[in-house]
């Protein structure tokens, strides 16, 4: 039973983990067009937030199956 808690939550960290980085795909591109470095900084962080929630969300994974 907590595993499947654990596979439930690995796969909330991976879905918000890619929404993050799409977001900050969308504004790191929308930054760069428009020549706001603000907005492309702003991109930048969301892309590595994202990064950081899919990388937590693959490490439950591993530790569920263990």
């Amino acid at each position: 039973m907590g595993g499947m808690k654990m596979d439930q939550d690995s796969m909330k960290d991976k879905l918000k983990g890619k929404g993050n980085k799409l977001k900050g795909e969308a504004k790191d591109t929308w930054g760069e067009i428009t020549g706001d470095a603000e907005k492309q900084a702003e991109g930048k962080m969301d892309k590595l937030k994202g990064e950081a929630q899919d990388s937590v969300g693959h490490a439950k994974d591993r530790l569920s199956r263990k």
